[in-house]
C-alpha cells in the first residue's frame, strides 16, 4: 500500500519537503488555507509599494502541476485525531495519514494585548501587506485633505514597533517613500515633514546582529530621517496612536513587527510547547511520543548545537529537506540520517534603497555593496525565472526612475471598518 503523507502548510518547510519527496513511493496531500506559496522575506516590499503581490507569491497548484503524486486541498485544519491517524478539516472532512507533517508557520504576537492588532497590524500574509500599504497611502491622502494641523501631523506620523530586520526594512523604505518619492506629488502637504519612528523596547535595534552593525544601521536610519527609539516599551495602542512608556504620541498609522507566536499546532496535538507556542520536537523533528508526526519551521522548537533554531526561511527549508530524507530512509529501510543540524546562512537586513548589513560568522559587510549582495541572494531564492526577472526589473525601475511601482489604493480594509 502506498504510504500516505499529509503536509499541513505550504510555506518554505512544507513545500521543500514535498519537492524533496519527488519520486518516492508516497501519496502526498498538501493542505493550506491559502492557495499560494508566499516568499515572506520580501513581504515588506509589498507593504511599502515596491513590489506587487504577484511578484512574491505563486499559486500552489501551478507549482505542483506536474506532480501527479500530490493532491492539494484548500482548507483550514481544525484538529488532529492522533488515535485514528486523521487530520480534521473545517467542514467535517477527515484526511487519513501514515506520516503527518505540520508546518503551519507563525503569526504576530502581541504579548497578551491582542486587541492591539486592529490598530497595529503585523506582517505575515499578503492580506497584512496590502492592509498596511493601504493605510500608508491613505495617511498621506488624508493629510492632504484635512484642514486641521494637529490631524495632519497625526496622519503624517508613522510608528513601527519592533526593530528586528522587518522593522528596520519597513522604516527604511517608508523614509525613502516620504522624503524622496512623494514630495513632488502633493500640493497642500510637505511629505518631508513626515515623522517616522522605529521603536524597540530593548537596548538596540537588530539585536541578532553584532553591536557595530546595529550601531551602523541606527545611524543610517537617522540620516534617512527615522527617529530610532530604544529602551522604552510601547504600553498602549489605539486608533489615535501609541503610548511610549507614559508618553502619548498621535500616530494614525502603526505597524507591529515586535514578535511572533506559532500556529495552533500544539493544541491540535496536545503536546508541550515553548512560550511562543512552538511545539517541542526531538532532534529528528518528530514528536517525542509519535515518530510519525513531524513539526517543522516556525511551528517547531528544535535546538542545534545547543541553541534554538531561528524562525527564518533557510532554517525552514533545511528542516523540510531533512524530514523528506528521513521519510525516504524509513520507506526504503535505510539507516536514519543523523539528527537535524542547522547550517546558519547569515543575517541580512536592508536599510533604505542603497544600504544593507550582512553578517556571517566573523564576516561582515555593510553599505551599498551589501545591498547588492542582499538583492542577489533574494532573487536567487525566488521561485521561477519569471519571478526573478520581474522582481529584478521592478528594482531596476525603482533605482533608475525613483518611482515605486505598486501604489494603487484598491481593496477595502481587512482589520477594521473604513474611517
Amino acid at each position: 500500500m502506498t504510504h500516505r503523507v499529509v503536509v499541513v502548510g505550504a510555506g518554505f518547510a512544507g513545500l521543500q519537503l514535498v519537492q524533496n519527496l519527488r519520486g518516492s513511493d508516497c501519496e502526498i496531500t498538501l493542505i493550506d488555507q491559502r492557495n499560494h506559496h508566499l516568499f515572506q522575506p520580501l513581504l515588506y516590499q509589498v507593504a511599502t509599494t515596491l513590489l506587487a503581490t504577484s511578484e512574491i507569491a505563486w499559486p500552489i497548484r501551478r507549482l505542483l502541476r506536474s506532480r501527479k503524486d500530490v493532491t492539494t486541498l484548500l482548507s483550514t485544519v481544525e484538529g488532529v485525531d492522533r488515535a485514528a491517524h486523521e487530520v480534521l478539516l473545517r467542514g467535517g472532512q477527515r484526511i487519513p495519514y501514515d506520516t503527518l507533517v505540520i508546518a503551519t508557520g507563525a503569526r504576530h504576537a502581541y504579548f497578551g494585548r491582542d486587541e492591539w492588532e486592529a490598530d497595529a497590524p503585523g506582517l505575515k500574509t499578503l492580506e497584512d501587506a496590502t492592509t498596511i500599504r493601504r493605510r500608508l497611502l491613505l495617511a498621506f491622502e488624508r493629510a492632504e485633505l484635512t484642514e486641521d494641523p494637529a490631524e495632519r501631523s497625526a496622519q503624517l506620523t508613522f510608528a513601527v514597533i519592533g526593530a528586528g530586520p522587518t522593522g528596520v526594512e519597513l522604516v527604511g523604505i517608508l523614509a525613502e517613500l516620504a522624503h524622496r518619492i512623494l514630495p513632488t506629488e502633493f500640493r497642500r502637504i510637505d511629505t518631508n515633514q513626515t515623522r517616522i519612528m522605529l521603536i524597540e523596547a530593548g537596548p538596540r535595534i537588530l539585536p541578532a546582529f553584532s553591536e557595530n552593525l546595529s550601531d551602523y544601521a541606527a545611524k543610517s536610519l537617522t540620516k534617512l530621517g527615522v527617529e530610532v527609539k530604544t529602551g522604552t516599551p510601547v504600553t498602549g495602542v489605539s486608533g489615535e496612536g501609541i503610548v511610549l512608556g507614559d508618553q502619548p504620541i498621535a500616530a494614525r498609522t502603526v505597524i507591529w513587527a515586535a514578535g511572533v507566536q506559532a500556529s495552533r499546532a500544539k493544541d491540535w496535538l496536545g503536546v508541550p510547547a515553548d512560550r511562543a507556542g512552538r511545539v517541542m520536537v526531538q532532534p529528528d523533528l518528530t514528536l517525542a511520543d509519535d515518530p510519525n508526526i513531524f513539526v517543522l519551521g516556525d511551528t517547531a522548537h528544535v535546538e542545534s548545537d545547543g541553541k534554538p533554531v531561528p524562525g527564518v526561511a533557510p532554517a525552514a527549508k533545511q528542516q523540510g529537506q531533512y524530514a523528506a530524507k528521513l521519510i525516504r530512509a524509513r520507506l526504503t529501510g535505510k539507516a536514519a540520517p543523523a539528527p537535524f543540524k542547522y547550517k546558519h546562512m547569515g543575517n541580512l537586513a536592508t536599510i533604505g534603497r542603497n544600504s544593507a548589513v550582512i553578517e556571517f560568522g566573523k564576516f561582515q559587510m555593510r553599505g551599498w555593496l551589501a545591498w547588492w549582495v542582499w538583492g542577489l541572494a533574494h532573487i536567487y531564492f525566488l521561485i521561477g525565472t519569471r519571478s526573478r526577472i520581474m522582481v529584478l526589473l521592478s528594482w531596476m525601475w525603482i533605482f533608475l526612475s525613483g518611482q515605486n511601482s505598486a501604489r494603487l489604493i484598491t481593496q477595502k480594509e481587512t482589520l477594521k471598518d473604513e474611517q
